[in-house]
């Protein structure tokens, strides 16, 4: 995949087990040329885990993309009109983002990037991660799948015995989800049985 010449707008939201699988996929975009453009949800910006912190995150993107963070609504409201992004994905999308984005909620530079991207009908790509994907958020989900110039990365149960509403995007299949996209095309299928990279 060549990746020269095109923006990524990157955003990342609070499924924080999720981010260290994501961080490899940034870095590919790089390396195949993309500029990539990091936003992040106020829980990234701000929150530590024991999966990592803010600080540590945050590094790594700036690292990675030699771009600044766009962290705010008011910083990310310009996309819009600038139409500065090719294509747009976020990962991992939780299933709080999920829900207002069905619902046309705009409270997160996250949801105002995305928000931008669809008022320029250029293509956003959700690579889900949520607890509740077979539950009260599959309505969500199902709304967005219909949506146009919006695409998933393929997704399956991660944990179907113990969590078995649980769905989780193919993180590495990202790039190839965005690129499609571009294309005006879902990856298939769409609907996988979910397995983690080395």
């Amino acid at each position: 995949m060549n990746w020269q010449g095109k923006t990524v707008g990157y955003a990342i939201t609070g499924s924080h087990c999720t981010i260290a699988e994501i961080m490899p996929q940034i870095k590919r975009f790089v390396e195949a040329g993309a500029n990539v453009v990091p936003i992040v949800s106020g829980s990234v910006l701000v929150t530590d885990t024991r999966f990592g912190t803010s600080e540590n995150w945050l590094k790594q993107l700036k690292d990675i993309t030699g771009n600044d963070i766009i962290s705010s609504i008011v910083e990310a409201e310009p996309l819009g009109p600038s139409k500065l992004i090719d294509v747009m994905v976020i990962a991992p999308c939780t299933g709080n983002t999920t829900s207002k984005l069905a619902n046309a909620m705009t409270d997160s530079p996250v949801l105002m990037a995305a928000k931008s991207q669809m008022r320029n009908s250029r293509p956003l790509v959700l690579a889900i991660s949520t607890n509740d994907g077979l539950g009260l958020n599959a309505a969500n989900i199902a709304k967005l799948l219909v949506t146009k110039n919006i695409y998933f990365v393929p997704f399956g149960q991660d944990n179907p015995e113990q969590k078995p509403n649980s769905l989780v995007a193919q993180m590495d299949l990202i790039p190839e989800t965005c690129y499609a996209a571009l294309e005006g095309a879902q990856l298939q299928p769409m609907i996988i049985q979910r397995f983690f990279s080395a």
